[in-house]
């Protein structure tokens, strides 16, 4: 319960995180209140990746699913604003029981470097 109000207090829509509080994705994903899912191929996550973020490419994500809790909202990225594969992944998961939501900004927007 306390991971949606988290996410109802940095969200705008259903679908969309509001990219501007960082510090509140972080400190719910670090409390472990929701799960940040970077569905990039696993290279891109190996080279940069948001904090907390697991990895579960999306071509991946349909038969490793059960690895993610469905007590939990699933916070989905990807390469940035024009990237539709954390859509993809949202209607997936939301058709799997999930709550989840597409998080608009990727590791480039965050101003993650590559190496970190």
């Amino acid at each position: 319960m306390q991971a949606r109000i988290a996410l109802k207090e940095i969200s705008t829509e259903t679908e969309n995180l509001v990219t501007s509080d960082k510090e509140s994705l972080i400190k719910a994903a670090r409390k472990g209140e929701i799960v940040v899912l970077d569905v990039r191929p696993a290279d891109e996550f190996l080279n940069a990746h948001l904090p907390f973020a697991r990895s579960i490419p999306l071509e991946e994500l349909r038969k490793r699913i059960a690895e993610l809790p469905k007590v939990r909202s699933i916070v989905a990225y990807c390469r940035g604003p024009y990237c539709l594969m954390a859509v993809d992944a949202v209607v997936l998961l939301k058709h799997e029981g999930y709550s989840a939501i597409h998080l608009r900004e990727g590791v480039a927007e965050w101003g993650i470097a590559p190496g970190a």
